[in-house]
């Protein structure tokens, strides 16, 4: 279809409106309900079509004016319903802006599409304003193409070649005409992997749990219920605090200092320091269970390809391996001296994410930014509630775009909590322009200001780097976000202590709470952690 648009628009000047709207009936057939639209006059016959469409009840539109937000936003919305969301752009470096979403989107596997207009063909290699090299220009991580030929799996991009003038008709549309895309028939093979699972070995199997769709959730807990093995769960499977009673606190150390023979891991690639250690440890025979497809690691390992319940399921009923009791008291004991730290050192960075947990798990979901409050929420979390709506972008791990991912995932939903830090909250300061178009009742931003990206000072190598390359590395800086949070309308609460939270009022509209740890607390509380054993 695009070719042959492309052949008539070399010919003549087209209508821009008559591409326009067969775009995006292409993209409704395609099963897109939701457009977030960032407007120039190079795509504005694509937004009138698609206005029609909101007209008609057949869409859904929300709007931006940068490409960047704007990305991360829509990747969120393909996050919490599983159905692909569109961007729309003009032409230009516009474009560009999308390279972040659309690499994790990628690596996420999430149906989010990129459709950029773009002036005709003839003006490549021009110089010509709005006229730059558009297609492939997401390469590796996008495949290119008319809507037609999408799967609905995974991100994609329509580059549309098309005039700037335009003349605007009604557009009819027939409903019987757009469908939902349905998932493929999956044929899970999972013999090895049962056979994997009952050869016992001498050291133990170990699972370790990554990020959880909603539906995976129930039939993975139940998997492991019967299992009985020791638990490492990032707070991104959605049952960290249900399985309390198999987790390990600390479980990177521990495992490290215990590497046990099997590793089975079951979701997204994990947050944890061990998943990496294992790239050295090939003694340590891993098995993935992954909706994505990707190993996570370089070295040798076994993987099942496919949505964790339905694998489970699969396996039937499982044998439960060795009694782990003495394992689990050792953890039991470990766990209370990180209670007898956190309590020590109550306004510390580490004690202030166990006090945030406790207000958050009154919420309906928590979003957690890369790279260390996901970490530190691992570690320090409080475990006697349930918080099984947890988000994250750990894809490609990056810290870019992460309050728009998060206003995404949660656009619709009251009482959505975000925990991330200083600089990831700099990195995207236009996210809350599309605030206005959200629910904001009982939402809360959680911002740990500690000048800086300090999750570097926990690396051993640092500390013998030279002093104007170690402040490269964190980026000190004295900036209070109280400005940005009256620029965008927030309610706003600064806390230095523990007392600052008496001010601090969960209302109907978003609340931003910085939080100032104490420096002197948590160079000690690091200091006393790293001497447990």
């Amino acid at each position: 279809m695009l070719a042959g648009l492309r052949r008539v628009c070399e010919k003549e000047s087209v209508n821009g409106f008559i591409i326009a709207k067969q775009i995006i009936q292409a993209a409704l057939k395609a099963g897109i309900r939701e457009f977030v639209v960032c407007a120039g006059a190079r795509n504005a016959a694509l937004l009138e079509v698609l206005a029609q469409a909101e007209n008609a009840s057949l869409a859904k539109v929300w709007r931006h004016f940068e490409e960047r937000s704007a990305g991360f936003f829509a990747l969120g919305r393909t996050m919490i319903s599983g159905e692909p969301c569109a961007v729309l752009t003009t032409s230009g470096t516009a474009v560009a802006e999308l390279l972040p979403a659309m690499i994790e989107a990628y690596y996420q596997q999430r149906p989010l599409v990129a459709i950029t207009a773009d002036r005709p063909a003839r003006f490549r290699g021009t110089g010509a304003p709005q006229a730059i090299e558009q297609e492939n220009i997401f390469g590796f991580y996008a495949r290119q193409g008319a809507l037609t030929d999408w799967s609905g799996l995974g991100p994609w991009h329509c580059n549309v070649e098309i005039e700037e003038d335009f003349t605007v008709e009604a557009v009819t549309f027939n409903a019987t005409d757009y469908r939902a895309i349905t998932s493929p028939t999956l044929r899970l093979q999972v013999g090895d992997l049962a056979r994997w699972l009952r050869d016992t070995h001498e050291r133990g199997l170990v699972v370790i749990l990554g990020g959880l769709e909603t539906d995976e959730q129930e039939e993975v807990w139940h998997f492991l219920q019967d299992l009985r093995v020791p638990v490492l769960a990032d707070a991104t499977s959605g049952l960290r605090e249900a399985l309390s009673h198999q987790s390990l606190p600390d479980g990177d150390r521990m495992l490290r200092a215990n590497p046990p023979g099997k590793i089975l891991r079951i979701g997204d690639i994990p947050t944890g320091r061990f998943w990496r250690d294992l790239e050295n440890l090939p003694e340590v025979d891993v098995w993935s269970i992954t909706r994505t497809g990707f190993p996570g690691l370089a070295r040798t390992s076994q993987l099942t390809k496919g949505p964790a319940h339905l694998v489970v399921k699969a396996l039937g009923q499982m044998e439960r391996q060795d009694d782990p009791l003495e394992f689990f008291t050792i953890t039991s004991r470990w766990a209370a001296r990180i209670d007898d730290l956190l309590e020590a050192l109550p306004e510390s960075e580490a004690a202030w994410v166990r006090t945030v947990s406790s207000y958050a798990s009154l919420g309906t979901s928590i979003y957690l930014g890369n790279s260390l409050p996901i970490r530190e929420w691992n570690l320090f979390a409080q475990q006697q509630r349930p918080i099984t709506a947890v988000w994250a972008n750990r894809g490609a791990n990056g810290i870019d775009g992460q309050l728009s991912s998060w206003l995404g995932v949660t656009a619709n939903d009251e009482n959505a909590w975000a925990l991330v830090g200083d600089l990831t909250a700099l990195y995207d300061l236009a996210a809350p322009f599309i605030l206005s178009q959200c629910q904001q009742n009982g939402r809360v931003l959680v911002v740990i200001n500690n000048g800086g990206g300090q999750i570097f000072q926990r690396l051993p190598r640092l500390q013998k780097m030279q002093e104007n390359a170690r402040i490269m590395m964190l980026n000190p800086h004295p900036i209070s976000l109280e400005g940005w949070a009256t620029m965008w309308g927030m309610n706003y609460c600064r806390a230095t202590c523990l007392d600052d939270l008496d001010s601090f009022v969960v209302g109907d509209s978003i609340t931003l709470l910085e939080i100032i740890p104490d420096k002197a607390q948590t160079i000690e509380f690091w200091q006393r952690w790293d001497q447990f054993k």
